[in-house]
């Protein structure tokens, strides 16, 4: 599948243009950011993670981004609920198993919210891709300990059996699904360092979700452009805390001849 600086702009274009709700159930830590991602990059965000609403929420909304990081029963239930209206509807739905492999409760919460849910696109670290699969791996906290070349093979598992695409971060981003994998390479190491930018890529899919009909290719948009965001707002960074804010002013601002200028993709 073809992703270049072209295509990559027109779903920026379509997000600016049309600005669709993003119903994201998240977690805590981190709302604001991700509500600001994606208020930069051009769409209309929604925090609601009330039982009573959420079946209403997401019939308002364009995509749906299910994320557990901060879990309790309560919005375990409510994501069950968003899940299925969201598939009544035929929306995308963007899963993060956020810490998955750090708990028994954590990890069994993840399958079944996929089992029943059947989430369009899941994003996760390595190490949280292949527990989704596998109960011999495990996660530091929310932080992998595993490589990306590794979890390939677990994503490929997962995307058949659940026909969605998987998509690996790290230092080389994998967009894997039943038949393609596409390598993305853009992004920096001080990016680790800021809380909630993985959580943020899953947002920003939402977002690129919403615009684009294809899956595959919507992901491999969003996090090219979570990449290309990261490097140049480390450019103009002197560290972590600055980084924030220059990623948010990268996101409002970045043009095509950014991304034809630094995007690093391949098969």
């Amino acid at each position: 599948m073809q992703i270049n600086a072209t295509r990559v702009y027109e779903s920026i274009t379509a997000i600016r243009k049309q600005a669709p709700v993003v119903h994201n159930i998240t977690n805590y830590v981190v709302m604001n950011s991700t509500a600001n991602a994606l208020l930069a990059i051009g769409a209309s965000p929604v925090m609601a993670h009330a039982e009573e609403e959420v079946e209403e929420m997401v019939a308002i909304a364009q995509s749906l981004v299910i994320n557990i990081g901060t879990l309790s029963e309560y919005w375990v239930a409510s994501m069950f609920k968003a899940l299925l209206q969201a598939r009544k509807r035929r929306i995308p739905v963007i899963f993060d198993p956020v810490g998955a492999g750090a708990t028994a409760y954590r990890t069994r919460t993840a399958r079944e919210l996929i089992e029943r849910g059947q989430p369009t696109i899941i994003r996760g670290n390595a190490s949280e891709i292949m527990v989704l699969t596998d109960d011999r791996y495990k996660t530091k906290g929310v932080d992998s300990t595993a490589d990306p070349d590794a979890a390939i093979a677990p994503a490929q598992k997962l995307a058949q059996t659940h026909k969605c695409v998987v998509c690996i971060s790290g230092a080389t981003d994998y967009i894997i699904d039943s038949e393609n994998i596409l390598k993305i390479k853009n992004g920096h190491s001080l990016m680790t360092k800021v809380t909630g930018l993985g959580c943020t890529a899953s947002a920003l899919c939402g977002a690129f979700a919403a615009v684009e009909a294809l899956p595959f290719a919507a992901t491999a948009k969003a996090m090219a452009v979570m990449g290309i965001a990261g490097e140049m707002a480390v450019e103009k960074s002197a560290g972590p805390g600055s980084l924030q804010v220059n990623f948010l002013d990268v996101l409002y601002l970045l043009t095509e001849d950014d991304i034809a200028r630094r995007l690093k993709i391949g098969e």
